[in-house]
């Protein structure tokens, strides 16, 4: 191989050197900031681009996806309860202020987190502890832009803030629970309370009723038999038979119903009749007709004097 042939070789190489050096591929959703000798030159974004070899540097590669941040604070409520809040946030750099991003904040993920803990501790203790967990689409909305007005000085977006957790002591998550058990006992009290007395409402109706109909059936059934009676005396008296005959008739025909009743109860006990039954009913007609008799004698002839007014 001859010298000339070598040289040629050496500066092919050196270009080919020159070349890569030269050119750079920036990814996609990727910044690069280019700094010659030292001072801020350009940004790039994604794409082939060229650069003097030796004198532009690539200072700085930044991320320009959305970021997130979790932040977790213990404060207290309004109402003097501790709580351990755990919030996110999402940020990233915006594409007109890659370089302001980058030469002035050094640490974005702390500057953040500062803020994100101070707007906290200031927004939470204005609240009690029911309104924290009722509100805290509200709060995290005012940290959002009350974090968001302070990082787009430095080239941040707040993009969304989420306020994920809000986590009481034991002892308070304990008392809380024995207060909505309290609560939802005396609920269930009253509601049992007010079915019990519908309940006795309707029952109390049920039994008048039932007294009601059983009276009537009553009426209807001693109306019937006085019919009956009535019907059997008469039907007697048509064939002839005086009015003594024709009530020993109908007694002794009671007197034998109320035995066939006594038999056929399944309450029926021993019953003890007299002897000289039917024969005995007789004697039985007879003092019950003495004991009329002798109830008409002693009652009143006449009526007591009106008083005096």
């Amino acid at each position: 191989m001859t010298p000339d042939t070598i040289a040629l070789i050496v500066i092919a190489v050196l270009l080919l050197i020159v070349l890569c050096c030269s050119c750079y591929i920036v990814p996609q959703q990727q910044a690069y900031i280019i700094e010659r000798f030292g001072k801020f030159k350009k940004v790039t974004f994604a794409g082939i681009h060229v650069k003097i070899p030796f004198v532009d540097q690539i200072a700085m590669k930044t991320n320009m996806r959305v970021s997130q941040l979790n932040v977790k604070i213990e404060t207290k409520t309004l109402d003097n309860v501790f709580v351990e809040i755990v919030a996110s946030t999402q940020y990233r750099v915006n594409a007109t202020d890659v370089a302001k991003a980058y030469y002035e904040l050094r640490d974005p993920a702390g500057q953040l987190r500062a803020y994100m803990e101070d707007a906290l501790r200031s927004a939470i203790p204005m609240l009690t502890l029911d309104d924290a967990f009722a509100k805290k689409d509200s709060v995290a909305a005012d940290v959002q832009q009350t974090v968001g007005a302070e990082m787009a000085r430095f080239g941040f977006t707040v993009v969304k803030t989420l306020i994920t957790s809000i986590d009481p002591s034991p002892a308070v998550k304990a008392a809380m629970d024995s207060i909505n058990a309290a609560q939802r006992e005396k609920e269930a009290t009253r509601q049992r309370a007010e079915a019990q007395r519908i309940q006795i409402e309707t029952q109390a109706a049920a039994e008048a009723e039932k007294v009601r109909l059983q009276g009537e059936g009553q009426a209807n059934y001693r109306r019937e038999i006085a019919t009956g009676i009535v019907d059997q005396i008469k039907s007697l008296q048509a064939v002839g038979m005086d009015i003594t005959e024709v009530n020993n008739v109908v007694l002794f025909n009671q007197y034998l119903d109320v035995l066939r009743s006594l038999s056929d109860s399944p309450n029926g006990k021993t019953v003890v009749l007299p002897a000289s039954t039917p024969g005995g009913y007789r004697d039985l007609y007879e003092q019950m007709t003495n004991a009329m008799l002798t109830a008409q004698e002693d009652a009143p002839t006449t009526m007591p004097p009106a008083p005096r007014i």
